[in-house]
């Protein structure tokens, strides 16, 4: 029996699309990733029906929608949850929000085998969006809640680990506090969140009964004041 879920993410400044299908024990994924700023509108869709054409499957044998939850660009998230809501109601099926900050430590855990992830995006007006991770085997044990702080209010959990530090938020890096510049053996700052890792995590939540209506599954901003002026 195969399944076949959609993951999408429009949280940063990139847009990516991925499909993963699962047939008895195979499982294989197809991934589009483009930087677009400010062009969000204009090429998601285009990428899932360019992916869907790939896969040469039609939107009804998709079995579930994933999309990045946030936190992350507040337009880019209502535009994917948008996208991912109205995919998901059309086709009657389950939809799964996947933490932008998690999808990203399982990119660096993928990519690089690091072990214990901080992972931080931008969140502009002087604070980024943050938490920290322990992976292994593509497995991730999360530390911390989610985030919106001053890189200076970071502190890293109290344990003797070698923590790597990945995301924008880390071009602030001269921000954060002397115990996170001890803490922290290296960071990244070039990573971006992608639809690929959403999909891997789409599909360990969808099997464990956990995707939902479209209606009920909403982005997370983390901070509340979506509206902000910049004072005088």
């Amino acid at each position: 029996m195969s399944l076949h879920l959609l993951a999408l993410d429009a949280s940063s400044s990139a847009c990516s699309v991925a499909l993963l299908r699962q047939d008895g024990e195979q499982r294989e994924c197809l991934a589009h990733f483009e930087l677009t700023p400010r062009a969000h509108t204009q090429r998601l869709m285009p990428m899932v029906d360019e992916i869907l054409a790939e896969a040469q499957i039609t939107p009804q044998q998709l079995d579930a929608v994933a999309f990045g939850r946030g936190p992350g660009s507040f337009t880019g998230l209502r535009i994917a949850a948008g996208t991912a809501q109205g995919l998901a109601f059309g086709l009657d099926c389950p939809l799964v929000g996947i933490s932008t900050l998690e999808a990203l430590a399982l990119q660096a855990h993928r990519r690089y085998h690091f072990r214990h992830i901080v992972t931080a995006l931008d969140a502009r007006m002087g604070e980024i969006y943050v938490a920290t991770w322990h992976c292994l085997n593509d497995a991730l044990s999360q530390q911390s809640d989610e985030a919106v702080l001053p890189p200076a209010a970071l502190r890293l959990p109290a344990d003797e680990a070698d923590w790597v530090g990945v995301g924008s938020g880390f071009s602030l890096w001269e921000q954060f506090n002397a115990g996170v510049h001890a803490g922290m053996t290296q960071h990244l700052t070039d990573l971006e969140p992608r639809a690929e890792e959403m999909a891997w995590l789409g599909l360990r939540d969808f099997e464990a009964g956990l995707g939902q209506a479209a209606h009920h599954v909403q982005p997370v901003y983390l901070r509340n004041d979506v509206a902000w002026k910049k004072p005088a």
